[in-house]
């Protein structure tokens, strides 16, 4: 009974909801890596440059090299094929274009160390918390997120030391193709198995936990309380995780001048003032739906007495 529940309608609706979520979220983390102008994660940067060398858009080439790896996991194990790998053929191309669109649009293309270094640790976030969401689904994964699973399952190898693996060989071909290979792409080369792993435990995990749990809810109502309910505290764990994890890796990539200290600490103080104002919005939220549950309960209870 349990598994009727966990693949039921709207069990598959709720974590293809995460499935799309995760590659918008991806897509964004790449467009601000492509803004700060700091090199693609790997895969990107050798799609980039050979579609400038054939004068497609990196939209359609990137679709016509994930056809030719898909044909790749399907001899290897197909299992790992589903709505998601098609999802993510076919729009995460496109998306990075319109994002960075919209990143031009929206900010320009002026840059200093301050910005750079500030998309460098926002589009390694979004990036690889985007790719944990959607692989978290397990509604399939994007052709070239398949080859580490498939190859560290194959050789008994972690998964960490594939995808690290992986990523580098691919970083080689980027550059020599002529891509937009920097230090972003060394970064991410190296950071996106141990990053992914880390959103895996503290995000995806606990998101798709609460989606399955929800079918074990009755009512419809009472689901959605449940699914905000945990919801709410996530997002807010989310924020508090995602600000001590950019705090440890400005650590670690630079050494500011004074000036910049002080550039940095202004920014940091309005990202403080807006992770404060998330966490009173859910905290609200989160009260609301208790007392709301709370009233429910009271009521049935009442209910029971006045029919004994």
């Amino acid at each position: 009974m349990e598994k009727v529940r966990k693949f039921s309608i709207s069990n598959i609706v709720w974590r293809t909801l995460m499935l799309f979520a995760g590659i918008t979220i991806l897509s964004l983390g790449t467009a601000f890596l492509r803004g700060g102008n700091v090199g693609l994660d790997p895969f990107t940067a050798v799609n980039t440059g050979i579609s400038g060398h054939l004068h497609l858009s990196l939209g359609v080439y990137q679709l016509a090299i994930n056809l030719l790896i898909f044909v790749f996991i399907i001899i290897m194990d197909r299992k790992k094929i589903g709505i998601g790998t098609v999802l993510n053929m076919v729009l995460v191309g496109f998306e990075i274009q319109w994002f960075s669109a919209l990143y031009t649009s929206i900010f320009g293309t002026h840059l200093n160390a301050i910005i750079i270094i500030s998309n460098l640790i926002i589009g390694l976030l979004l990036f690889t918390l985007g790719a944990s969401m959607y692989m978290g689904a397990d509604l399939g994964v994007a052709p070239y997120d398949a080859i580490a699973p498939i190859l560290s399952d194959r050789f008994h190898t972690q998964y960490r030391t594939i995808r690290i693996a992986q990523d580098v060989l691919f970083m080689i071909a980027g550059f020599l193709v002529g891509g937009p290979v920097g230090l972003g792409t060394v970064i991410v080369a190296f950071f996106t198995g141990p990053l992914i792993t880390y959103w895996d435990r503290h995000v995806s995990q606990p998101m798709r936990k609460t989606i399955d749990g929800m079918q074990k809810v009755s009512s419809g109502g009472a689901r959605i309380g449940y699914l905000l309910t945990n919801f709410g505290k996530s997002s807010y764990n989310l924020v508090t995780q995602s600000y001590e994890l950019t705090n440890l890796m400005q650590c670690r990539l630079s050494q500011y001048s004074p000036k910049d200290l002080q550039d940095q600490l202004e920014i940091t103080q309005r990202n403080m003032k807006i992770a404060q104002a998330s966490y009173e919005s859910s905290q609200h939220r989160y009260n609301m739906l208790r007392e709301e549950i709370r009233r429910r309960q009271r009521a049935a209870t009442e209910m029971n007495d006045d029919n004994q």
